[in-house]
């Protein structure tokens, strides 16, 4: 059974579309479950109905043309259900109806089961027979666990455009397709998608039609030449040093590359109207599915020659691609199955008005760049067909994390009034930068940035800066190809501390790991996030401590504006342990001559044990900061960028609220400083809470900051606090965020949070 399921799976996900992949569905479900009938219902995703996509059994011509209300027939009923519906004589159910027009009056016994993926119902799975029998627990367990394997590989369909086709009779045009995904950035965009994908990856291609069709074709046949070419080299280099049969191995590649029927069938791909790289991905997956059906085990490891020789095509083919941001002669929504920093750092900043992710979630590091640089996103949108949006109109509200595509007049006239709001309110912004941020009963809250780049410290200074309450000093780590040495850090950290000087600067000590790579120190472990990450990487690896530490001393001779933070703190022993190295490096310095004095030194309290060692700690160091994400992440154990449970990742979730105030709460009378850095200090509904708890310092990004700043200032401490003691004792998350919704509205600030017109579209 469960090499019967593999084979199936296999064949499905090699399928070249969606109504392929279904044919094949109906057909070995009829055969391995020797029923009658067996039909695929799919969910169309703008009218609700379920419409009869494939069958076996039934009337073929009725595939793609009937289909039922979403209240009526035991179909519907399977789908509101979301479970099996077993039935001896389906014909005396009262939901029974009888689709005329399918041949079903004779079939009698009937089981179906919901196609479900990320909660959603996707169609409903049918099998049928003519006697009446019940169908047994085997068989409808066969069926539950089919559809579940399947489920992934219909919504991947889904996603990459293979449902528009549901409503072949709808014009595109004015059509408003509307997806849900997570807001990511606040903020609207009106514009053109542009599909980025990353370099070499065959599966995240997409479709598009080629200005060309020759110049595709020729750009092919010399990435084919060039492939040829290099693995002539490799044989010949290595030719010496292995034995004849190793070479054959080589022999194989090029025999595949001579065959003139995969080159064909690019070709053939490209005349019918995709690009180069779009149809290698589509002939490169079909050799690949037919390879994977072999059942000698030699044939069948050749399907990853065959997509080895894809990806080296490919990689070729993009290497004669002009640069996506020389391709881009206007601002446009860029959109990816995953975007990455990588792929953000190709395009100008102006070159960019949106950006919409498949993956991810709103504390992803994308989302978190994006609100930096304030660019309107939405992530996580799993079910948007992103392979078939390229030059396709869009619309990105990242308030609601709702996306339009090709939305209609009526709706770009809404956005554009949105749009324009949203420039009023930041000239009212920019009114308030020379201004305290002060409450309306005279209460002072300091607004400092999290930073990460040099351009961050004038646009954070324009906008009203008091100092940095933490900087990334992996992004300058990153963005080389070794270990920056301690003179070109030196230089790195003083022009932050120059810039920002004499307000104070938090630097917080290399953090990589869980989701933070460096190229050149790969840390590869089953589960990252719980693994070697932050203080415990850099405690392991001294050298590399040492030469941070005494470059942050060093930069900040004359200016004795720096503070330390350490992150991922989990023990009080880390945190002895680095404070006697920071002192040995201070003392060395300042053996050399520098004008410095002890910095203070601060810990990140994002570990759920550092919640409950905060009294401890507090006796320990100057200061102490609130990483809000990871404290979130690791308190509801939900992988920030993992989309299948990004919808469960909520920073206003009450067990989030109760920490940060028990750790007001234990640190009282300690005699520290508390801050909060991570990105709920930027949500100014998260910003009232933080305030009214009793800390000292927001730290956001430069571009939440006016807005935070613009709604603190219209409200008093006494307001604050009343709305913090009406959310803490609500149970969920959602209940809190409406609640707090409710209250700034009648307080009069609602439009200091997102534009008026925001609130009668969602």
């Amino acid at each position: 059974m469960l090499s019967l399921l593999r084979r199936i799976t296999q064949e499905v996900t090699a399928a070249q579309s969606l109504q392929a992949a279904l044919d094949i569905i109906v057909r070995r479900v009829r055969r391995a479950m020797r029923s009658e009938v067996c039909s695929i219902y799919l969910v169309d995703p703008n009218s609700q109905d379920y419409i009869l996509m494939a069958t076996r059994g039934l009337n073929a011509d009725a595939a793609g043309k009937l289909s039922l209300k979403a209240n009526e027939g035991l179909v519907s009923l399977v789908g509101r259900r979301a479970e099996p519906v077993n039935l001896e004589d389906a014909h005396i159910h009262p939901s029974f109806h009888y689709l005329s027009g399918t041949g079903e009056e004779r079939y009698r016994s009937f089981l179906g089961v919901p196609i479900i993926h990320h909660r959603q119902v996707l169609g409903v799975l049918v099998v049928q027979h003519e006697e009446r029998r019940r169908f047994d627990e085997g068989e409808e367990a066969f069926l539950i666990t089919l559809s579940a394997q399947l489920a992934g590989v219909i919504a991947h369909a889904e996603a990459t455009g293979a449902m528009m086709s549901l409503t072949p009779n709808t014009s595109p045009a004015g059509a408003d397709f509307r997806y849900k995904g997570i807001a990511g950035s606040s903020g609207v965009a009106i514009g053109k998608a542009v599909v980025v994908f990353p370099p070499a990856d065959l599966d995240a291609i997409p479709d598009r039609t080629p200005e060309d069709i020759n110049f595709e074709i020729k750009e092919f046949y010399q990435a084919l030449a060039s492939v040829r070419r290099d693995i002539k080299k490799v044989s010949s280099r290595l030719s010496q040093h292995i034995s004849s049969d190793e070479k054959a191995l080589f022999d194989v590649y090029l025999k595949i590359l001579d065959d003139n029927s995969l080159a064909g069938e690019v070709e053939t791909k490209i005349k019918e109207g995709n690009w180069a790289p779009g149809a290698l991905r589509q002939v490169i997956k079909l050799h690949i599915s037919f390879f994977e059906q072999m059942e000698d085990p030699y044939l069948r490891e050749r399907a990853s020659d065959i997509r080895d020789l894809g990806r080296r095509i490919l990689s070729h083919l993009q290497e004669q691609t002009p640069k996506m941001a020389d391709n881009l002669t206007e601002p446009a929504i860029l959109v990816s199955e995953e975007l990455t920093a990588s792929m953000l750092g190709e395009v100008p900043l102006d070159k960019i008005k949106g950006l919409v992710s498949v993956m991810g979630s709103s504390s992803s590091h994308v989302a978190i760049l994006a609100r930096a640089m304030g660019i309107p996103t939405v992530m996580g949108a799993v079910d948007l067909p992103y392979a078939k949006l390229d030059k396709v109109d869009m619309i990105v509200d990242g308030y609601s994390g709702q996306i339009f595509t090709y939305p209609s007049d009526a709706i770009i006239d809404s956005y554009q009034q949105i749009v324009d709001e949203e420039r009023q309110l930041e000239s009212e912004y920019e009114q308030l930068k020379d201004l305290p941020c002060e409450t309306l009963d005279g209460q002072r809250i300091g607004l400092y940035v999290n930073t990460g780049l040099l351009a961050d410290v004038n646009r954070s200074l324009d906008r009203g800066a008091e100092g940095v309450g933490l900087y990334r000093t992996e992004v300058p780590f990153m963005i080389r190809d070794r270990f920056p040495t301690e003179a070109e850090q030196e230089q790195i950290y003083r022009q932050q501390l120059e810039g920002f000087a004499p307000a104070p600067v938090t630097i917080r000590t290399l953090d990589v790991g869980g989701d933070k790579a460096l190229p050149y120190f790969p840390i590869n472990e089953e589960n990252p996030f719980l693994g070697w990450r932050g203080i415990r990487v850099t405690l392991d690896h001294l050298e590399i401590f040492m030469a941070q530490i005494r470059a942050m001393i060093k930069a900040s001779s004359g200016l004795h504006n720096l503070k330390i933070m350490l992150p991922m703190i989990s023990n009080v022993a880390e945190v002895e342990e680095a404070q006697a190295l920071i002192r040995r490096a201070y003392a060395e310095v300042k053996e050399e001559g520098y004008d410095v004095v002890m910095p203070k030194v601060g810990v990140m309290i994002e570990v759920p044990a550092a919640v409950y060692q905060v009294k401890e700690l507090a006796g320990m160091v100057d200061f102490m900061s609130v990483g809000s994400n990871d404290l979130t992440q690791y308190l509801l154990a939900v992988d920030r960028n993992n989309s299948r449970v990004a919808g469960l990742y909520h920073t206003f979730h009450p067990a989030v609220l109760r920490a940060l105030s028990d750790i007001v709460r234990q640190a009282k009378g300690e005699g520290i400083k508390l801050s909060v850095c991570g990105e709920l200090a930027g949500d100014p509904l998260g910003a009232i809470l933080i305030m009214a708890m009793g800390y000292d310092t927001l730290s956001m990004s430069s571009t939440s900051l006016p807005r935070v700043k613009a709604v603190l200032r219209k409200l008093s401490m006494e307001q604050a606090q009343n709305m913090l003691h009406q959310v803490m004792p609500l149970a969920h998350a959602d209940a809190v965020k409406q609640t707090l919704m409710k209250l700034v509205r009648e307080a009069g600030v609602e439009r200091l949070i997102r534009p008026s017109k925001t609130a009668t579209l969602h």
